[in-house]
């Protein structure tokens, strides 16, 4: 949060304004500030995130501290990979976009062996101690873990990731962040994970990407990273996404995607205690939940965004989901914000 608001005054910005369109009555930065959190909500975040996206017309999660805030640079690269069969596939490119376009220190390293693949920065160790590891640090290696689960709609188990500087005093945080072995005082920012994933298939598509791009980070920060609940449930739900104007993905599209026979995946689905209608259902709710932060959309627009033609429907299927109201969700959000 801080590093975003930094990038607005480093612009020349007001940030106190995008705190309050973002529905912030608080100031992050400022920890003796009246009301002040020392955490937001996914949902907060992903508001500051777009308020400052708006203002600087940038598409990179803010992720600065490895060379990565050129505006629009991120938004590019998804649309040069979004294309590509596999996930190595798509790694490989978006190296490539980065090693075209930058200089060494933006660069992504990648290294794939047969049985580990390494993803990260392999930059020159500088002539002093880097001191902690910083949240920056962290956090980009972290968007490009989740973005890459999110290209396949499944999780990426991390072997172990590697840090250049030293240990955090909030070392449980960071572990959390990753369920992983943390290794630090290293010669690079790398990710580990098991080469078999570089075959997964990437699941989403140009339109798909376009509504992620549109709500991020929303999408990464409220994946569940944790690979003991890895399962396909959690994938078919991350191929349907929040974006349903234009209705939902088949089926048969899905089980296609997955490399499956249609009875095949509403087979295992029965068997993990689910089925699509019912991960539909969460799909929506959920979308529903993001859209309904989104303070700038009428609840009739949100309506439309889930597909319904008539608001009423979304009212009555809001209820039964979540035993609220869209008028009433939206209240208590604006009172948590």
């Amino acid at each position: 949060m801080r590093s975003l608001l930094r990038q607005v005054y480093d612009h020349g910005h007001d940030f106190s304004a995008v705190l309050a369109d973002a529905g912030l009555d608080f100031d992050p930065t400022d920890e003796s500030a009246p009301g002040y959190r020392a955490e937001v909500s996914a949902m907060q975040y992903s508001r500051v995130y777009q308020q400052v996206l708006r203002r600087l017309q940038d598409e990179t999660f803010g992720v600065v501290g490895n060379g990565l805030a050129t505006p629009g640079a991120f938004r590019m690269m998804c649309y040069c990979i979004i294309a590509c069969d596999t996930l190595g596939q798509a790694i490989q490119r978006a190296a490539e976009f980065y090693r075209t376009f930058f200089d060494e220190r933006s660069q992504l390293y990648t290294n794939f062996s047969e049985q580990v693949t390494r993803v990260g920065y392999r930059t020159l160790q500088p002539a002093t101690s880097p001191g902690q590891v910083g949240a920056l640090e962290a956090y980009g290696l972290s968007v490009w873990h989740r973005f890459f689960g999110w290209l396949c709609g499944r999780t990426i188990e991390l072997k172990r990731v590697d840090f250049k500087g030293a240990a955090p005093q909030r070392l449980e945080k960071y572990e959390t962040l990753f369920h992983a072995p943390l290794y630090f005082n290293q010669s690079s920012d790398l990710l580990y994970f098991d080469s078999a994933c570089l075959s997964w298939p990437v699941v989403h598509t140009e339109h798909s990407l376009q509504e992620f791009l549109r709500t991020a980070p929303y999408q990464l920060l409220i994946m569940d990273i944790d690979p003991d609940r890895n399962n396909l449930a959690a994938q078919v739900k991350a191929m349907i996404g929040h974006d349903f104007s234009e209705g939902f993905p088949s089926f048969e599209a899905i089980s296609s995607a997955l490399h499956m026979s249609a009875p095949t995946l509403r087979r295992r689905l029965k068997r993990e205690g689910t089925t699509f209608q019912q991960i539909k259902d969460e799909a929506r709710c959920d979308a529903a939940r993001l859209h309904l932060g989104r303070p700038e959309l009428s609840i009739n627009e949100v309506a439309l965004q889930l597909g319904f033609t008539d608001p009423s429907a979304f009212h009555r299927s809001f209820k039964k989901w979540t035993g609220q109201t869209p008028g009433q969700f939206r209240a208590g959000q604006r009172k948590l914000a």
